[in-house]
């Protein structure tokens, strides 16, 4: 076992005080793991959007202090009682969801959405007893998603911590721990073309990036990206993109100017907005008879979708996904040997590295809308 097994351990963490205010770095105290929970020491994160929208605190309640993070990648510390997985010394990738191994979803092979360990984002506390791992001067500091990465160490529970090769380098594999998987699963899991079909991507952010490298991967013969922002057509291409709509430059829905542009419509449509506009136009910008649209991005709590029931019965599907429909610890790691055999680029979608020091910066490429992922290199 570590030297710290056991112990309280005192590292720098990035706290959010107060929403949309810069993170600071302070020393932090993080309690020994529990039963069922893992400590690892971080070595590279990123930030998500999720991050940055949790942080500005605009459309949820807020809950401060708070670390956030959620994608990384590190090595495990110390353990807590029962876990037999994993042990000091493992790499590995925590994720924002989980996979418990017991439940009626784990025992799916149709689903990932865990019983226990589903994603909760109003959850600042850990399942085994209600509380807070982390605290400054006897002040509880609230986790994140169950991961809480912008932190020299963490804690997560053992069903959301994926063992993944040690010869895997942790400052690329760990962008897998979200927003690339989510899209790329998503094309690949769900949406499925196959070999020269024509898939449709709505937002070309991170995750949308993601789906039209999965399409890629699969075959695609013409791969449309969509975006209301033309700035971002230029770098889609790395990801296979090789047509763009751009909505305001047409005075008809975009979903008419896909189907005129592909003979009736794409074969498969991947919607990564959130919009719920976006939404209604990737399902109808699908082929009748076969096409097939994905819904990714999370829509506002009280948007409604509203077509024409003739669209679904002119034998078009409309499917959902979370986090790709990959399940995290049987799933991840196959993914991470896919990049160990060049079969997957990650690469490409790491513009950005700042030391853990900078961090605010990381905030700042992505409200300018400068970078897909920003690498925090933890140790410097």
């Amino acid at each position: 076992m570590s030297s710290t097994a056991g112990q309280v351990i005192k590292c720098k963490a990035a706290v959010a005080w107060e929403a949309g205010k810069p993170l600071v770095i302070e020393e932090v105290e993080l309690a020994p793991p529990q039963a069922n929970e893992v400590r690892m020491k971080i070595l590279f994160t990123a930030l998500c959007h999720t991050d940055v929208y949790f942080w500005e605190a605009k459309g949820q309640t807020p809950m401060f202090p708070r670390i956030f993070g959620h994608e990384a990648g590190g090595i495990v510390e110390s353990v807590g009682e029962g876990v037999t997985e994993l042990k000091p010394g493992d790499h590995v990738l925590p994720i924002f969801t989980g996979e418990c191994g017991k439940c009626s979803h784990c025992n799916s092979e149709e689903s990932n959405m865990c019983d226990t360990l589903r994603i909760n984002t109003e959850r600042g506390v850990l399942l085994n007893d209600g509380k807070t791992r982390f605290s400054k001067n006897g002040q509880p500091i609230y986790h994140f998603l169950g991961t809480s990465t912008f932190s020299e160490y963490t804690i997560a529970h053992v069903g959301c911590v994926a063992k993944i090769n040690p010869a895997a380098p942790l400052d690329k594999v760990c962008v897998l721990s979200c927003g690339v998987s989510t899209g790329m699963g998503a094309t690949l899991n769900v949406a499925k073309p196959k070999k020269g079909q024509t898939v449709a991507v709505f937002g070309l952010g991170a995750v949308g990036l993601a789906a039209c490298e999965g399409a890629r991967m699969a075959g695609a013969g013409k791969i449309i990206g969509v975006d209301l922002n033309p700035d971002r057509f230029n770098e889609a291409k790395k990801f296979g993109v090789t047509d763009f709509v751009n909505p305001k430059d047409h005075d008809k829905p975009v979903q008419e100017v896909i189907a005129e542009m592909t003979n009736g419509g794409v074969d498969r449509a991947v919607e990564c907005t959130g919009s719920f506009q976006a939404m209604i136009s990737a399902f109808e910008c699908v082929h009748d008879g076969w096409g097939v649209a994905v819904l990714v991005g999370v829509p506002n709590k009280d948007d409604a979708f509203k077509t024409h029931p003739l669209n679904f019965l002119n034998e078009r599907t409309l499917k959902g996904t979370f986090f790709g429909n990959y399940k995290p610890r049987t799933d991840i790691p196959s993914q991470v040997e896919k990049y160990m055999k060049k079969e997957l680029q990650l690469e490409k979608f790491i513009t950005h590295s700042v030391p853990f020091s900078e961090i605010n910066k990381a905030f700042d490429y992505m409200l300018k809308g400068e970078s897909i992922r920003c690498i925090i290199r933890m140790d410097a």
